[in-house]
């Protein structure tokens, strides 16, 4: 078994960690965070308050129909594992109702960890691109430092400077890309464009960084997005029916939930089609 082939069956073991288990979690997301009446959410909520739907068992009263409800946005967000692992080992299973004291520490550890937990999806993503040593080595430790700060108690957590450590992983994510995409030829560079409802039926995206771009309601169907970088991308309402994202760079699952498309879009085998998408 080859390096790369080796460290892809690790990172798909790793990944398990790394998926949301809402079974094992205090519903965080639906607590600690916070949201506005919008296309997104059908009421105001502030973070720290428990959301409205919320059952006593940790549960959504309205999870079958959340969409239906006005609540689309809930189907989009993915915590990466950071809600089980909050829940489970960084507050040992105390939960916020029935130990009121660990609640605020809770709530604003949560979203550090989730931080942490995907940027640990990020370079599992990077370790299967066909980068060289020195960055696979310099990958690996990154996930070496990432998954120890993300062991963390809650005082570690709360003080970790999160943005600084972004920082230093996105160059290296970056080097992955570059890796990547260097054998497309005239790659485009949309990186934080706003490319809102942008015109891109049938577009020749591959290779193309897309990083941090608006593609809010953009219009990608049938568009080659092979080996385009996507990391941050708000692909919210983009149509990309018939559109190859087969190879897009660190594309995630929250993307795809956010876009429209249909049994025609290719997509990566580690993501699931959603299942609002047209048949």
């Amino acid at each position: 078994m080859s390096e790369q082939s080796s460290t892809a069956v690790r990172t798909d073991r790793d990944r398990a960690g790394l998926r949301a288990d809402c079974a094992n979690c205090f519903a965080l997301c639906c607590v600690a965070t916070a949201f506005s009446a919008s296309a997104d959410f059908a009421a105001d909520k502030p973070a720290g308050t428990p959301c409205a739907n919320l059952r006593t068992d940790f549960r959504c009263g309205i999870h079958s129909r959340l969409r239906a409800e006005g609540y689309k946005g809930c189907t989009v967000y993915d915590c990466f594992g950071a809600g089980q692992k909050a829940s489970r080992h960084t507050f040992a299973g105390r939960d916020w109702r029935g130990d009121p004291g660990t609640a605020q520490r809770m709530f604003a550890a949560f979203p550090v960890l989730r931080d942490l937990h995907e940027l640990l999806w990020y370079i599992a993503d990077a370790l299967e691109m066909p980068v060289g040593a020195r960055l696979r080595a310099e990958l690996e430790s990154a996930r070496t430092a990432t998954e120890r700060l993300a062991d963390g108690g809650a005082g570690e957590l709360l003080a970790l400077d999160t943005a600084a450590h972004r920082a230093t992983v996105n160059a290296l994510l970056l080097q992955a890309s570059e890796a990547a995409r260097a054998g497309v030829r005239r790659r485009q560079d949309h990186r934080g464009a706003d490319l809102m409802g942008a015109r891109l039926k049938g577009a020749g995206l591959r290779g193309a960084s897309l990083r941090g771009a608006l593609l809010i309601g953009a219009d990608l169907r049938g568009a080659d997005l092979r080996l385009a970088d996507v990391i941050g991308a708000d692909m919210r309402g983009a149509d990309v029916r018939g559109a190859d994202l087969s190879t897009a760079l660190f594309l995630i699952q929250s993307q795809l939930d956010a876009a429209e498309g249909d049994a025609a879009t290719r997509i990566p085998d580690r993501l699931a089609r959603p299942a609002h998408w047209a048949g």
